[in-house]
């Protein structure tokens, strides 16, 4: 697990040499890390030819490579491509594009076009009757019921923006629950690892016991900066075990913090058979230990 990220954001005047576009979709980024691919969902927030802004379900670090699958509402095909971390901010997070094709800029300028006009506020049937001078209906400018008096146009106009403003308010109110809605979605998934991953241990477990287990190691990788300083050596760690045989929390006990964090972002991805308590799978608590050396 990759530990240490820091935050790194603009605060700054805008930068945006091209228009950003509000818009609310699913999507997927795929990291990978130690070799083994990891998705995270999320919804996006806005998107511009170079690059998309997003609220995820987990954590990224500015610098990573990335994938992303983003489906844009009223797009038949998914937009797929590359990109880099720009920004962490909690669960908001800035990518940009690399090696955005042109028929993909162009598909995103096309979305952007038809949801323009789609939203844009075209002219109410009073407010074309205005400009023709008469009446919705098609009478003429003045009305010979009562003397050939003319309509205030006035009043007209004030009609035509409270209905203007009561769709705005109501299209508004439906964005919101949609937004609000994916959002605690994505909140409970959040809040079902965390409970998952709090549940304490009902046995410990020899670390021999649980080697014979194991089904899935992933070797650490060996930091540049540890074999600059001469580091080497052997990482010692608690680690818990969920029923689900996934490693669902550790503990450095000893060695330098490069190393650690090194073991730690192995250790993510190991995978044992489920320790069984009265038959039953079980979370378990052991001890492990990962070597460094030249």
């Amino acid at each position: 697990m990759a530990t240490g990220a820091q935050v790194r954001g603009w605060n700054g005047p805008s930068r945006r040499r091209v228009p950003r576009f509000r818009v609310q979709a699913p999507m997927d980024v795929t990291v990978l890390r130690s070799g083994i691919p990891d998705t995270v969902p999320g919804r996006s927030v806005n998107i511009c030819e170079r690059g998309i802004s997003a609220m995820l379900a987990g954590e990224l670090v500015p610098g990573e490579a990335v994938g992303i699958e983003v489906h844009l509402p009223r797009v038949a095909d998914a937009l797929r491509t590359r990109a880099l971390v720009r920004y962490q901010d909690k669960l908001r997070c800035g990518l940009e594009f690399v090696g955005l094709s042109a028929e993909q800029r162009a598909a995103i300028r096309e979305w952007a076009n038809q949801a323009n006009a789609e939203t844009g506020t075209s002219a109410s049937p009073t407010a074309a009757a205005e400009k023709k001078g008469t009446d919705p209906d098609g009478a003429s400018g003045t009305t010979s019921g009562n003397g050939g008096a003319r309509k205030p146009k006035k009043k007209r106009r004030w009609v035509g923006w409270a209905i203007f403003l009561i769709f705005v308010a109501i299209a508004a109110g439906m964005a919101w629950w949609r937004w609000n809605r994916g959002w605690e979605e994505l909140e409970s998934e959040l809040k079902n690892q965390q409970v998952a991953s709090a549940e304490k241990p009902q046995a410990q477990v020899a670390a021999e016991v649980m080697e014979k287990l194991l089904i899935h190691r992933v070797e650490p990788t060996y930091p540049a900066e540890a074999r600059q300083a001469n580091l080497q050596g052997v990482i010692a760690l608690d680690i818990v075990v969920g029923r689900d045989g996934s490693v669902v929390s550790m503990r450095p006990l000893n060695g330098p913090e490069v190393l650690a964090r090194a073991a730690m972002d192995a250790l993510r991805w190991w995978k044992f058979e489920p320790y069984r308590v009265n038959g039953e799978p079980a979370v378990v608590e052991t001890t492990v230990a990962v070597e460094f050396k030249r």
